[in-house]
């Protein structure tokens, strides 16, 4: 199933910045082909990796790794 990703929220450390040994994850909010809505926790460094950006239709495969569609 393909996706478009509406929203990308990123956490916010505020000034103490992030903890040693966190990996971020952003809430990302996607729309199915359908129309319905959900919300997925992916890394924030596979999305800068993957230059996945709101607008952008996506797609997960068996393990559940986001990819961009080209």
């Amino acid at each position: 199933m393909k996706y478009v990703v509406k929203q990308i929220i990123e956490p916010d450390f505020g000034c103490e910045g992030r903890p040693d040994g966190y990996t971020a994850t952003d809430t990302v909010i996607l729309k199915e082909e359908n129309g319905q809505e959900i919300q997925m926790e992916i890394p924030d460094e596979d999305l800068y990796k993957k230059d996945i950006n709101i607008g952008d239709w996506v797609y997960f495969d068996l393990t559940n790794q986001i990819y961009k569609e080209e």
